[in-house]
């Protein structure tokens, strides 16, 4: 006899206990707790993330040099060297380029005076309203001005606030990351989707940081001799400026070039303003917009939007560290909550910057001929 429930004759769904809107539902709730847990905890969940990044970057290290001959313990201390010397000597070159720029910018305030005045005249003598003109410019402050510039400086030395911290986890993590290939060889074993996703999520944040790091470099050195040439002062503190928000994806290009240009304007006019934007403009598009995606390839292979989201969500939860650690922690979320489950891949489609490839079906095979003529 039928169920009387099941009318149609079809075979229930046992794979969903419930409805799949209440699960949809559950599932939002359960990310809206998260979420506000890690945001309340950002000042300690962020240096995690920072130090699990880094040991994710420099993991071969400790492995080539394994290879080449030298004790398990003797690499792994080499690399944690290596990174804590990177670490110390960006930070200590912030430091010091931020205390220079706080005893230099006190310079440009007559400078910053003379300008809003023949900005004034400029409006006066088209036409302008000199009591409105004079209204509009005086909302135009100095300290409001390079408050800004200070803020952004502070944002990226914040990034190392915990700096003790980072160090201590670094070396821990490291110690732990020595065993990762035989741990990731059982998961192999036991959980193959997992250590899949694990593994595409290591190789994909590894050659991003890696790829980021290395035309960062060279997007520092050739912003820092062009402001060089051109008599930008602190040259060097805007090329660790330019370096440090190459990380950050979409805007990280503006929040570099914001603060020369403003000194620039205050050395020069508008004119060497005008010079610093175009070659600013120039250099980083053919090497961020040009050159670096090809190297980078499908690494990421995140889409556009789904980046500037990403850096959104991540800034707005972790802070400036959130905005340039965006796409690591955005390829970790997908590999735990994606990749991790086969039924949910289907999602990379959407999210990843180029369709995949259409299956290949094979063609059919035509009968034979005596059983068409038979037929």
């Amino acid at each position: 006899m039928t169920d009387p429930q099941d009318v149609s004759g079809a075979a229930p769904d046992s794979q969903w206990s419930m409805p799949r809107g209440l699960i949809v539902i559950l599932g939002l709730a359960a990310l809206v707790v998260t979420v506000a847990g890690i945001q309340v905890a950002a000042s300690i969940v962020g240096p995690i993330f920072l130090a699990l990044m880094l040991t994710v970057a420099v993991h071969p290290l400790p492995e080539w040099l394994h290879r080449k001959g030298l004790p398990t313990w003797l690499a792994t201390i080499a690399a944690i060297l290596v990174v804590n010397s990177i670490i110390l000597v960006l930070v200590l070159s912030l430091a010091l380029s931020v205390a220079q720029l706080a005893t230099l910018l006190p310079e440009y305030a007559d400078d910053f005076t003379a300008l809003i005045d023949d900005a004034q005249s400029f409006l006066n003598s088209n036409g302008v309203n000199s009591t409105d003109s004079q209204t509009l410019l005086s909302q135009v402050d100095y300290g409001k001005v390079f408050g800004f510039v200070e803020a952004i400086l502070q944002s990226m030395l914040g990034v190392f606030s915990n700096l003790l911290f980072v160090l201590a986890l670094l070396l821990f993590m490291a110690v732990d990351g020595s065993s990762y290939g035989a741990r990731m060889r059982i998961v192999t074993q036991m959980r193959p989707d997992i250590a899949t996703a694990l593994t595409s999520f290591s190789a994909g944040t590894r050659t991003y940081l890696i790829v980021s790091t290395v035309f960062g470099l060279i997007v520092a050195v050739i912003d820092t001799g062009a402001l060089w040439a051109l008599g930008i002062p602190l040259p060097i503190l805007w090329g660790l400026l330019s370096f440090i928000t190459n990380y950050i994806p979409n805007v990280g290009f503006i929040l570099g070039l914001v603060p020369p240009a403003l000194l620039a304007l205050l050395q020069g006019g508008p004119g060497l303003m005008l010079t610093v934007i175009v070659v600013y403009s120039v250099i980083n598009v053919i090497i961020q917009s040009v050159i670096q995606p090809k190297f980078v390839g499908d690494a990421v292979g995140l889409s556009v939007t789904f980046t500037f989201l990403s850096l959104v969500f991540w800034a707005w939860i972790l802070g400036p560290l959130g905005a340039i650690l965006a796409i690591p922690l955005s390829l970790m979320a997908k590999a735990l909550l994606i990749d991790i489950d086969p039924s949910t891949r289907w999602v990379n489609t959407i999210l990843s910057s180029a369709p995949p490839p259409a299956p290949v079906t094979a063609p059919v095979p035509s009968p034979p001929r005596h059983e068409k003529e038979e037929s």
